[in-house]
């Protein structure tokens, strides 16, 4: 698959599951993207976001682990890189603050992330 899109932006990936996150990271590695990440944590994800001058966009997980990642969305936000949430639940659980942001549902779908990611 070409994204051409993709090529060489820094793309943020924060999500706790090893397995989405290796296959995700992997296929937007191989669509030409440079993978920041992934982390697993909202700790973790504090400390990337400040450690990295260059962002290009950030593909999300809500639930790390029982953490709520909205704080790094805040932070992504407040530099304006672009975000697109992936995750297996609702959208109704989305705090009305970020009903702007795109959602790609698990079983994630690389195309229709980068289509969520970069309109």
């Amino acid at each position: 698959m070409s994204f051409p899109m993709l090529a060489g932006r820094h793309i943020l990936l924060v999500e706790d599951d090893f397995f989405v996150a290796h296959d995700l990271a992997t296929s937007l590695q191989t669509a030409g993207a440079v993978v920041v990440g992934p982390v697993a944590s909202v700790t973790a994800g504090q400390v990337v976001i400040r450690q990295t001058s260059r962002l290009d966009g950030a593909i999300m997980d809500i639930n790390l682990s029982g953490e709520l990642s909205y704080e790094l969305v805040d932070m992504l936000l407040e530099r304006d890189v672009p975000v697109t949430f992936a995750t297996g639940y609702d959208g109704q659980i989305v705090p009305r603050r970020y009903k702007n942001i795109p959602i790609c549902e698990k079983p994630l779908n690389l195309r229709s992330c980068v289509a969520a990611l970069f309109p």
